[in-house]
């Protein structure tokens, strides 16, 4: 993985590729490249490091070429160098690949092909592919790359989301999927223009009309068109197109130094987006379209198993808290990554939520997948329209946030709280566990939320400030209690994932079980108070004071009057019910994570190692 852009049409397809790579940046990558077809040869140009490499060594001066493939590397097999970028060749230079996923049992058949005297210049699994096709492709008298591709499909176990290219068929892409996104967008349809993508990014440039492909699906586009297969090779009638939503101008900065930061800033913006439409302050209703028709579910449901990873799975820590709550059902909350392999038991009167913000996260997809075998319904509460799991969830809610660019997830977090919240919201109605001047009262205090969020943003001067102090650290612990500790932990992650500060985040009645050791006169803890009602989190903060530590608080206003040393820093936000505070408390950790970052100069947006669509598990 991770980003992959093709093209066909009249335009310069190098040139599209390469806004097209600059597009999915955002994703996370190590290396990139690009080929294309020209005078009955493949030319290849790939280099790790950042596009602006590649940039440095492709002319679109020089080249021109109507066909191409390019793609964003995030390093599964071999380390990220020249070499092990895409796209890969096949030993004959006859095809090119880019490819997303893993191919599980490349080592048999690289030992298969090598017994037969192909050889190898790369450590990944993605050559492996390359020569296999080839391999078919050379069997057939080099006739046809479609059927040498689906052949080769069909004896591949693991993930792809690939393009081919052939020097023989020149004008023609062959695209496959499999547990890895692909998306179609149809151009010009008088010059049979098309740009295929794994991201809606990468082909708003060019057309809004897009076909989703499915696992298991091939598309073969042409000078003369698109058609669409499966790899068992039955033809797939055209597919209605369905349409981008997101405007251009929400992919760019917007006179922001970074993504991230604009993206905390519209966080006033995205929760009135997320809650548009779907509450009714009169009579205290709770409107969810996408779950329309699932009501009886919601109705007759015992239990709710939330799957996610990363920050949707803190998230879902928080849904847990809220809907157990407000609609006293119990809920369990899952790693999806592990979730699959527990066989954990599900009952008919389960429901299952899964949370992504892409929509195509691998693990998470399994999941699904694994609950859908045992007959169990789920729904699924995602960002990106049109998304896998939008797809392949039987209902679900979107998020409404907009395209999220910055790898740290920051605006898509705050939104998915405030789904879950609507959700205990309307659960808690239909199990009549909330009265309608209780459900008004939470829409009152959720439509305080923008002002209340842009009041904390009048304190990023302050924020800044410890930042700066924080910085100079190794180590820090976050604390929180209640909906304060998957609070907490969020921040701790939104620190390492920018700053590469070691961070942990903990319930802090936990600190006194072990990590109490650590702390000395070097250590900041930041405590999430938040107006903690039996304020049994002040005995923490005094234990740490005890051992010299140093603290940051983060508490609602005017709740630690006369409990403050001068050592401490405070950042207070408005006073609210405990049902929304989670979303007040996250923000200043946001800021706080940013700043450190930039302080420390870090690429804020696109962290080493890490990737915005995990699309592999």
């Amino acid at each position: 993985m991770c980003g992959i852009v093709g093209y066909i049409g009249k335009k310069n397809a190098i040139e599209v590729i390469l806004n097209g790579l600059q597009r999915v940046e955002y994703r996370g990558y190590d290396s990139t490249g690009i080929a294309f077809t020209k005078n009955k040869s493949i030319k290849v140009y790939k280099k790790s490091g950042r596009l602006s490499q590649l940039l440095s060594v492709v002319s679109t001066d020089e080249n021109f070429a109507n066909v191409a493939i390019g793609h964003t590397r995030w390093a599964t097999h071999g380390v990220p160098n020249d070499i092990n970028a895409h796209p890969h060749t096949d030993n004959l230079n006859n095809i090119a690949i880019v490819h997303n996923g893993i191919i599980e049992n490349y080592r048999a058949i690289k030992t298969m092909l090598s017994q037969k005297g192909y050889t190898f210049s790369t450590d990944t699994d993605s050559e492996v592919l390359a020569v296999f096709i080839s391999s078919i492709y050379n069997g057939q008298n080099k006739k046809d790359i479609t059927e040498a591709t689906r052949l080769a499909l069909s004896g591949v176990q693991g993930t792809f989301g690939l393009l081919v290219l052939s020097k023989l068929e020149p004008n023609k892409i062959v695209c496959a999927r499999r547990g890895s996104p692909l998306i179609l967008g149809i151009g010009s349809e008088e010059d049979n223009e098309f740009i295929v993508a794994s991201d809606q990014t990468a082909i708003v440039d060019y057309t809004k009309k897009v076909i989703f492909i499915e696992d298991d699906e091939m598309v073969v586009l042409s000078d003369e068109g698109y058609c669409l297969k499966t790899l068992d090779n039955v033809a797939i009638h055209k597919k209605e197109p369905s349409m981008i939503e997101f405007e251009l101008g929400q992919l760019e900065k917007c006179g922001y130094e970074h993504f991230m930061l604009k993206e905390i800033f519209e966080q006033p913006e995205t929760i009135m987006n997320a809650t548009r439409g779907r509450m009714i302050q009169d009579t205290g209703e709770i409107k969810l379209g996408g779950l329309s028709d699932f009501t009886n579910i919601l109705t007759n449901m015992k239990r709710i198993v939330i799957v996610a990873c990363g920050t949707s799975w803190h998230s879902g820590l928080i849904g847990e808290y809220l809907i157990e709550s407000l609609a006293r059902l119990p809920v369990e909350v899952e790693y999806a990554s592990e979730f699959r392999y527990r066989n954990a038991p599900l009952l008919e009167t389960d429901l299952v939520i899964a949370i992504s913000q892409s929509g195509e996260t691998a693990d998470t997809l399994e999941a699904i997948r694994e609950v859908k075998r045992c007959g169990v319904p789920v729904i699924g509460i995602v960002n990106v329209v049109g998304s896998t799991i939008a797809r392949e969830t039987n209902a679900g809610v979107y998020l409404h946030a907009g395209p999220e660019i910055g790898v740290a997830s920051t605006k898509a977090f705050t939104s998915q709280v405030m789904v879950l919240l609507l959700l205990g919201i309307y659960v808690g109605i239909l199990h009549n566990k909330i009265t309608t001047n209780e459900a008004k009262k939470l829409i009152a205090e959720i439509n305080k939320l923008p002002l209340q969020i842009n009041s904390i943003f009048s304190q990023k001067d302050k924020i800044k400030k410890i930042a700066l102090k924080l910085a100079k650290s190794k180590n820090v612990l976050y604390l929180g209690r209640g909906m304060g500790y998957p609070i907490a932990i969020e921040g701790a992650l939104k620190l390492k994932e920018i700053s590469y500060l070691h961070s942990e985040g903990m319930p802090a009645a936990e600190m006194k079980h072990g990590p109490i050791a650590l702390i000395d006169k070097d250590m900041y803890v930041i405590v999430v108070a938040m107006g903690e009602r039996d304020n049994k989190i002040w005995g923490n903060v005094e234990e740490i004071r005890a051992r010299g530590g140093k603290i940051i608080l983060i508490d609602t206003e005017g709740n630690s009057k006369g409990k403050i040393n001068k050592e401490d820093f405070l950042i207070e936000v408005p006073r609210s019910v405990v049902e929304v505070s989670a979303i007040l408390g996250v923000i200043p950790l946001q800021l706080l994570s940013y700043y450190v970052a930039k302080e420390l100069g870090k690429e804020i947006d696109n962290p080493r190692n890490l990737a915005k669509a995990v699309t592999v598990e």
